[in-house]
């Protein structure tokens, strides 16, 4: 049974004006709203239920486990680091829950294969700020369900948010039996990251733990579940994940991420605070012998070299060398960004839309009805002998189906087994509009690209923004690739 269909700019329970949909599942959906009853209409988000039947004894239970299951996350959003929870209720014969919106991103955009490999240090951070949080959340008798990437956020201020609960989408996946009982239809939680008990619908508190002991290793080694069946190769006697030849890590850490994930979970650590004091035993060597205590450690990204223990003259050598070319690529991207502050204008009548676009970047109007492409805005030259210059293309076509077909027939009919896809996400925005975002990258006789690629889709037509960069220079241009798709509008 699916869930009725809510309309941009309707308010629903009396006071939440719809502004676009964040996500959406077969009994669920996820909306960003303004809440028009408050001053100044804050965010909030969302989350819409519709249980799998609709009887009277149907629908009495599943309140009666709303409500309850709603009284937990009222609970668990008194911690910083949880969402606020401030309504739920009840609309024909559906329900909703409203909680605070948290600005920032999710940690997907940190790990493989968005960004690069986390080193041990970095790794350990995250899992320590994961688990203090998990920690909290299992104190409170509360099992999350569904920890993954992207149900944890990165705010603002640099902490992280453990956000969407599992504990409330019992009601859409579950019916009482004629004893009174619970029966749950559908295991909660996400393949790859969820462990065999978890499957089986039987979850326990260290279920949670091994789902961030996959993070771990996912961000260790750039293993991602999903390229592997939603199963990683597993030792055919013990059923253990073999994980630890991909990475050169401490026998410490590995000890600590190999407890986390045992397939029996009767042998992985029994709480998220022991796994947390696990983590925090770790003692790690710099150069000079001296001890680094975890915790003093600043949270960094796009550091890929493990901790080891080389020679000082040659760790002298190499960090200097790392140094001069990270201060060169800040400078070359800084000289950039100041060249391309002034954006111009672009308005096309024809397909109706408009876009910015930095004033030093050469435009080239297209029209070709064959393929949909409309423009192209080509970037400058940063040598000579530059022999690609990265860009960003617009295309128009008519659609063939929804959003998600878009997507599905793009990546099986143009991309195939060519592109290696680093980030697929079917709940983004474009143009104030649901949107498809893809990032991949795929090799020719030309060289080897990357690119990121966005489209949504109105009136029967989609339209399909994409930055192709060569891989080495992707970063280069990407930040302003970002801010042009922002500030597309189709009119």
């Amino acid at each position: 049974m699916s869930v009725k269909i809510i309309m941009i700019g309707q308010v629903i329970g009396g006071r939440y004006k719809i502004d676009k949909q964040l996500a959406r599942g077969g009994f669920s959906h996820t909306f960003l709203a303004f809440d028009i009853q408050k001053p100044e209409n804050p965010k909030c988000v969302i989350k819409h239920f519709k249980p799998i039947a609709t009887d009277d004894y149907v629908l009495e239970q599943a309140k009666r486990l709303f409500d309850q299951e709603a009284n937990i996350l009222q609970t668990l959003g008194t911690h910083d680091q949880i969402p606020e929870f401030f309504n739920h209720f009840e609309e024909n014969q559906e329900f909703y829950l409203v909680l605070d919106y948290i600005q920032g991103r999710d940690i997907c955009e940190e790990l493989p294969p968005v960004s690069d490999l986390l080193s041990e240090l970095e790794t350990i951070n995250l899992l320590q700020e994961i688990l203090e949080v998990l920690a909290y959340v299992h104190h409170k008798n509360v099992i999350h369900r569904d920890i993954k990437p992207s149900n944890i956020r990165r705010r603002q201020d640099g902490k992280i948010v453990l956000i969407d609960f599992g504990a409330v989408k019992h009601i859409t996946t579950s019916f009482i039996n004629a004893q009174g009982e619970t029966v749950y239809t559908i295991p909660i939680g996400t393949p790859g990251y969820m462990p065999s008990e978890q499957a089986s619908g039987k979850p326990q508190f260290n279920s949670d733990i091994y789902a961030v002991g996959i993070i771990a290793i996912q961000a260790l080694t750039g293993m991602i579940p999903s390229r592997y069946g939603n199963r990683f190769p597993t030792d055919s006697l013990t059923g253990e994940i073999i994980w630890r030849d991909r990475t050169q890590i401490s026998n410490e850490l590995g000890d600590v991420i190999d407890m986390m994930v045992r397939y029996d979970f009767r042998q992985r650590y029994q709480t998220a605070e022991s796994a947390l004091e696990a983590i925090k035993k770790i003692s790690l060597v710099d150069t000079n012998s001296k001890e680094i205590p975890i915790k003093s450690i600043a949270y960094t990204t796009k550091q890929k070299a493990p901790i080891k223990k080389p020679k000082q003259r040659i760790n002298l050598l190499l960090g200097i060398g790392v140094a001069i070319a990270a201060t060169l690529s800040w400078l070359i991207s800084l000289i950039i960004s100041l060249k391309t502050e002034n954006f111009l204008a672009y308005n096309n009548n024809n397909y109706k839309f408009q876009i910015e676009y930095p004033e030093n970047w050469r435009r080239q109007d297209i029209g070709d009805a064959v393929t949909g492409q409309v423009v192209t805005f080509l970037s400058p030259k940063q040598k000579s002998s530059d022999n690609f210059q990265e860009k960003v293309t617009i295309r128009v076509e008519a659609s063939v189906g929804t959003l998600e077909e878009s997507m599905n027939d793009f990546v099986a009919r143009a991309l195939s087994s060519q592109a290696d896809i680093l980030y697929k996400n079917d709940a983004d925005t474009l143009a104030n509009k649901r949107g498809n975002k893809l990032i991949f990258t795929r090799k020719d006789d030309a060289g080897s690209f990357k690119y990121l690629q966005v489209w949504t889709l109105k009136d029967d037509k989609l339209y399909v923004i994409t930055y192709t960069a060569e891989i080495a220079q992707y970063e280069t241009f990407v930040n302003i690739a970002e801010k042009m798709i922002a500030s597309f509008e189709i009119n």
